[in-house]
């Protein structure tokens, strides 16, 4: 049980701690919102993560061969929905720097907690190689023993305790970043690197495909 509990931990920030095209996107996203849609979002992403550990434990190498053979299209998908979190996210914050005489009540509304849950949820499963990292992990510290099916739960609790922990640590970068930059050119500034940034990392994964 306390091997499982570790190595769901390691699992767990392994995934997490690489700050990527979605942790850019959560952390942008507080800054723009509030804290508690940040924390949804980073609750999200963590739950996919959660998902995947637990795919990972009940299916193995099943899993994993199952979908190796849909990674293109799934790297496509993801690098589409990217691009598309970069365009809108660009187009917006120059639409706002340059109206400088509407009110805040013409902007759009920012998006509630559930929405950012339910978004990052879906932009993280996206991801195709997280299935494959869970699966491999699982194999190769034996979690995926079918005969200890409280030491799955255990891998699985830990792999979303850890995944949360420092999603929610991003959120709260975000909200202290939101918090310093509230200025228009500030937040176009901050608007602007993570479109890049998420565009570039979409363009890596369709090279990569």
């Amino acid at each position: 049980m306390t091997g499982a509990l570790v190595a769901g931990l390691v699992a767990g920030y392994g995934i997490a701690i690489p700050v990527g095209a979605v942790g850019t996107y959560l952390v942008s996203l507080t800054a723009r919102t509030s804290l508690r849609t940040g924390a949804c979002a980073a609750l999200g992403v963590a739950t996919a993560d959660g998902l995947y550990a637990l795919l990972a434990t009940v299916g193995g190498s099943a899993v994993a061969a199952v979908l190796r053979p849909v990674l293109g299209p799934l790297a496509w998908a993801s690098a589409l929905v990217l691009l598309a979190l970069a365009a809108l996210g660009a187009v917006t914050a120059v639409r706002r720097y340059r109206a400088r005489h509407l009110t805040a009540r013409s902007e759009p509304p920012p998006p509630s907690p559930a929405r950012a849950f339910l978004s990052l949820l879906g932009i993280t499963l996206l991801n195709p190689t997280t299935v494959l990292y869970f699966a491999a992990l699982v194999l190769g510290t034996g979690t995926a023993d079918a005969a200890h099916p409280l030491a799955q739960g255990a891998f699985v609790l830990a792999a979303f305790a850890a995944s949360a922990s420092w999603q929610l640590l991003l959120a709260g970068g975000g909200a202290l970043l939101g918090r310093a930059l509230t200025g228009r050119r500030g937040r176009l500034v901050t608007a602007l690197v993570s479109s890049g940034v998420m565009a570039v990392l979409a363009l890596r994964i369709v090279a990569q495909a």
